[in-house]
């Protein structure tokens, strides 16, 4: 069965079709091999089973409020901070684009928004500076893994529905492992700059443009601070807290005066449409996440792997192996709602803490983004940087090697994810 879903899957979309309709159709082919007169009642039972959950209400919230604040061009504002505190060094820009990118990751959490907000303003302004276009796009895109590990995240909330992992200490987790990934591209900035010979661009800016910048940009660098405080203390729900952080974003827009009815319509339109195809894939795949677990895919995969169920590390490098795999060849969130039912079982059973679980599934489907061939922010940098894919393709490898590395060290340094999070216990 599982052959015949992931060969039908692997078909369609070589055929173009929509990946949703890759998955329903996988699903269907899979019923033919688990029980056909089970398909009329369980197929619209999973369907709308898996998109009838509480919490994943956060996930348009989280993405109407980004959308509101880029509206109210809050976004201009976080980068002239990051400009007034690391853009007077020698590589500074470059510095400029990742710790953005930590301010941004509070903002909207996806790694795709990112991309195409920070881009669109900075890759043009590094390329004048003397910036390689292909590394000015290659750190965009890499820094932009950033977004989905700092809260608010999306890949989290859905990863909290299907394991009943606290949201609250997903968040928490995500920080550490976050702002290490931000050093890390920072500190691959400072060799490049070094070997490059870019000089600083920038006087150094008084403490009274600082603290200018900072008031201007705290509205946006007070929001993911109420996200997280009102879920960890329990004074909100995820769902409550993305309703609580729209209505913030709405008022902080127009007080203002910075979002118009037309940019707030335009920041609900597009949020329909993303939600709209993130709900449609969650969907499709809780159809076939019931089928694997029907067929006992879980409990055979954790056979497989119960010779080395007493070495938590070697498990988290098997499933981290198989899901860079899986989310090289699939978009995320379906490799996520795929993967972690399977997962799971096999975790628990090696005495891996799911929130540790969380962040490490959670960063590698987020390295995906970057990963050739199906990367959607390799895509989405080099459309800003007017780039041939093929260029970007080869110039993103070193971003891919240098996430990879700090993935590896959360896997063995476990503390790193779990330190916060016991803090609050």
């Amino acid at each position: 069965m599982l052959i015949a879903i992931l060969a039908t899957f692997v078909v369609n979309v070589l055929l173009g079709l929509p990946l949703f309709i890759c998955l329903m159709v996988s699903a269907i082919v899979g019923f033919f091999f688990v029980d056909l007169g089970l398909l009329s009642r369980m197929l619209p039972q999973q369907i709308f089973s898996g998109i009838d959950v509480f919490s994943l209400m956060a996930i348009p919230l989280f993405i109407l409020a980004g959308n509101l604040m880029n509206g109210a061009g809050l976004t201009q504002q976080l980068i002239r901070l990051a400009n007034s505190i690391v853009g007077h060094l020698r590589g500074g820009l470059g510095y400029v684009n990742v710790v953005s990118s930590v301010f941004f990751a509070g903002v909207n959490g996806s790694a795709v928004a990112d991309t195409s907000a920070l881009g669109s303003l900075l890759v043009p302004a590094m390329k004048k500076e003397g910036y390689a276009p292909s590394y000015a796009a290659g750190l965009t895109a890499g820094s932009s893994l950033i977004g989905p590990i700092i809260p608010p995240s999306i890949f989290m909330i859905l990863y909290a529905s299907l394991t009943n992992t606290s949201v609250g200490d997903l968040f928490l987790g995500g920080v550490i492992p976050g702002l290490v990934l931000g050093l890390a591209f920072m500190l691959m900035n400072w060799l490049y700059a070094r070997k490059a010979n870019i000089e600083a661009q920038h006087d150094r800016p008084t403490i009274r443009n600082v603290v200018l910048s900072f008031v201007k940009a705290s509205p946006a660098l007070i929001a993911p601070f109420i996200i997280v405080a009102g879920i960890v203390f329990g004074f909100v729900t995820p769902t409550e807290s993305g309703a609580l952080i729209v209505a913030y974003a709405f008022a902080v827009g127009f007080i203002s005066r910075n979002l118009t009815l037309k940019s707030a319509w335009k920041a609900l339109a597009e949020t329909t449409l993303l939600s709209s195809a993130i709900f449609l894939i969650i969907a499709a795949s809780a159809v076939v996440s019931w089928l694997l677990a029907y067929a006992q895919v879980p409990e055979h995969f954790a056979t497989l792997l119960q010779p080395f169920a007493d070495n938590p590390v070697l498990i988290l490098l098997m499933l981290s192996l198989i899901t860079f795999g899986v989310g090289m060849l699939m978009e995320e969130v379906s490799s996520l709602m795929l993967l972690t039912p399977v997962f799971l079982p096999v975790a628990l059973h090696a005495g891996i803490d799911p929130v540790h679980l969380g962040i490490v599934i959670t960063m590698n489907i987020t390295i995906a983004l970057i990963t050739p061939p199906m990367g959607a922010c390799v895509f989405v940098a080099a459309a800003v940087s007017k780039l041939d894919i093929t260029v970007m393709f080869k110039a993103i490898w070193p971003f891919v090697l240098v996430a990879i590395a700090v993935l590896l060290t959360v896997i063995f340094f476990p503390s790193l994810t779990l330190f916060i999070p016991s803090l609050f216990q």
